[in-house]
C-alpha cells in the first residue's frame, strides 16, 4: 500500500505548487506586524480541505481578539477517522507568516510564487506552509486510494504562531481537551536540510540587560568620576565564569553546554572626550533543562556584587527574556521511534533526537506534559529575503507523514 501511496505523491507537484500559490497570496500578518489577522487565509484553506479532501469532523477553537477586523484569530482542528481512536496522530502547523521585510533585498515579490530550479519563492513558502501542505497531500492520497487508517488523524492549523501563540496553540491548549499523553504530536515548523533531527528539547532562553551606573566626567581628569564603561567590560570578562560555574553537557544538544555570550551594547555617550556614567549591555544565555535559573541568576549577582565593590559603581539586572525550558520529550518516546522509522523508509538516513537553544511551539505541548516533536526537511530559510521552500522536500515530507500515518505499531 504505501508503495502506491508514494506513487501516487509523486503525482501531486502540480497541485502542491498550486496550494502553496495560492496561499502565498494571502498575506496572514497579525496586528503586531500591522496586519489583518489569518481569517481570510484560514477560510481559504478551510474551503480547499473540504473540497480536496473533505475529513470526518473540522472544529474551531477560535482566539476573540478585538484588534483585527475579523474579531477572532483562527485556530482549526479537522481530523480523519482512523480504525481506532486509541491514538491520534497529530499534525500542527500555523497560517501567521512574518512581514517580508525590506523589499529590495527580495528577488521577486514576496507575495507570489516563483518556480526556479525546483525551489519555490516567497514569504510563508517554507515557514510554515511547507508544514500545512505535506500532511494534507498527505491525507489527500491515502483516501483517494481508498486507504484505512489505523488511527485518527487530526490536522491543526494555528494562528499567531510568530507572535507568541497566545492566541494559537496556547489559547487551544487552554481550551480543549483535544490531546492526550498517548497521541503523536508533530510540529514540522523546523528542521535541517538532510532531514536529520528530531527535536526534542529546547534549553531555557534567558536575555539579561545589564545596566552599570558610575559616574560621568570628562576624560581627561578620570579621577573625578566612575567609568562605567570601564567596569561593564569586566563585568563581561568575569561573568563568563558562568561556563565553569555550570559545566553540565547533555550530548543531545548541539552545542551540549549551556551558553553565556555578552551581546547587544547600547550606546553610553555621544562624544570620545567623555567618560560615561551609564553603560549596558546584554547578556544571551542558553541554558541546558535541568539547571534552575534562580541558581544562575545567583551566581550573576555574586559576580555583580564583586565588580560593584571593586569599582565603586552600581548594577541593575533586569529580564528582556526569561523563557524556563520545557521538559524534554524522552529520546526513545514512541512518536520519535515511529517518526524516526518513517524518515528512514523515505529518505534512507538514520535521523536522531536532538536538542536546539532555540524555542519552538512545541514547548507549549511539553508544558503540558505532551510529548511532541519538531521535524521537517527544509534548508531553513525562514525569516529570510527570499525564503524558499522546495518541491522536492516537500515530496519527501509528505511521503514521511504518509508512512507515519498508516503505521500500525
Amino acid at each position: 500500500m504505501l508503495k502506491d501511496i508514494y506513487e501516487k505523491i509523486d503525482g501531486y507537484t502540480a497541485g502542491m505548487i498550486d496550494l502553496q500559490t495560492k496561499l502565498t497570496a494571502i498575506p496572514a500578518l497579525g496586528p503586531e506586524n500591522d496586519g489583518v489577522g489569518e481569517k481570510e487565509k484560514a477560510d481559504f484553506l478551510e474551503k480547499w480541505m473540504a473540497d480536496e479532501i473533505g475529513f470526518d469532523s473540522v472544529d474551531h477553537y477560535d482566539a476573540p481578539d478585538d484588534r483585527v477586523p475579523a474579531g477572532i484569530r483562527p485556530n482549526i482542528v479537522a481530523i480523519m477517522k482512523g480504525a481506532s481512536s486509541d491514538r491520534k496522530v497529530w499534525i500542527m502547523g500555523h497560517i501567521d507568516v512574518v512581514p517580508p521585510g525590506d523589499l529590495e533585498k527580495w528577488d521577486t515579490n514576496p507575495w507570489e510564487v516563483v518556480e526556479k530550479d525546483g525551489k519555490l519563492y516567497g514569504r510563508g513558502t517554507e515557514d510554515d506552509q511547507h508544514g500545512i501542505v505535506t500532511p494534507l497531500f498527505a491525507l489527500k492520497a491515502i483516501k483517494e486510494l481508498g486507504g484505512t487508517l489505523p488511527y485518527d488523524v487530526g490536522v491543526v492549523i494555528v494562528s499567531a504562531e510568530e507572535t507568541g501563540s497566545e492566541h494559537g496553540i496556547e489559547y487551544l491548549l487552554k481550551n480543549s481537551d483535544l490531546f492526550s499523553e498517548n497521541d503523536y504530536i508533530i510540529v514540522p515548523d523546523a528542521g535541517e536540510p538532510d532531514g536529520a533531527m528530531i527535536e526534542v528539547a529546547e534549553k531555557s532562553i534567558y536575555w539579561l540587560k545589564v545596566e552599570t551606573t558610575g559616574k560621568q566626567c570628562h576624560a581627561s581628569t578620570p579621577a573625578a568620576g566612575v567609568n562605567a564603561h570601564y567596569a561593564g567590560a569586566h563585568l563581561i570578562t568575569r561573568l563568563h565564569a558562568l561556563h565553569e560555574i555550570f559545566p553540565t553537557v547533555d550530548e543531545v544538544f548541539d552545542p551540549p553546554i549551556s551558553t553565556f555570550q555578552a551581546t547587544k551594547k547600547e550606546a553610553n555617550v555621544p562624544n570620545i572626550n567623555t567618560i560615561p556614567g551609564d553603560d549596558i549591555f546584554y547578556l544571551d544565555m542558553r541554558i541546558l533543562p535541568g539547571i534552575d535559573l534562580a541558581e544562575v541568576d545567583a551566581e550573576i549577582r555574586k559576580i555583580c556584587d564583586g565588580v560593584e565593590k571593586e569599582f565603586d559603581v552600581k548594577i541593575t539586572l533586569s529580564s528582556a527574556q526569561k523563557e524556563e525550558a520545557a521538559p524534554a520529550t524522552p529520546a526513545d518516546a514512541k512518536v520519535v521511534k515511529a517518526l524516526a522509522a518513517a524518515i528512514k523508509d523515505v529518505y534512507k538516513i538514520e535521523a536522531r533526537p536532538m536538542g536546539i537553544g532555540g524555542g519552538t511551539v512545541a514547548a507549549f505541548f511539553r508544558r503540558a506534559g505532551l510529548p511532541a516533536v519538531v521535524w521537517s526537511k527544509i534548508d531553513d530559510t525562514c525569516h529570510q529575503p527570499n525564503e524558499y521552500t522546495t518541491v522536492e522536500n516537500m515530496v519527501g515530507d509528505t511521503k514521511v507523514f504518509a508512512n507515519l500515518f498508516m503505521q500500525e505499531g
